[in-house]
């Protein structure tokens, strides 16, 4: 075999780069790390703020603002402030 392991790493690595490229709109993007930052925030803060529902709740994008609500009617102030970074 001429090919070294580098080389074969190096060839489907670029490979696999390239087929994962997306491209994504500004607010899309910023949709997505919502959601992702919610879910975060969701296991943080479940046994304080969302203790009556299952710990492993898909939060989606419908779901960032009622997640936001319930961190600032039931959480600290550092849950208010993870909430205020979800819901600008």
């Amino acid at each position: 075999m001429d090919e070294s392991v580098r080389d074969y790493l190096a060839r489907i690595g670029r490979r696999g780069g390239e087929k994962s490229r997306r491209v994504l709109d500004p607010e899309t993007a910023r949709s997505m790390v919502r959601v992702r930052e919610a879910r975060r925030a969701y296991r943080k803060y479940h046994a304080a703020c969302f203790w009556s529902y299952p710990p492993d709740l898909e939060i989606g994008p419908d779901d960032v603002a009622w997640v936001a609500r319930t961190l600032m009617k039931h959480g600290n102030r550092e849950a208010w402030e993870v909430a205020q970074r979800l819901c600008p």
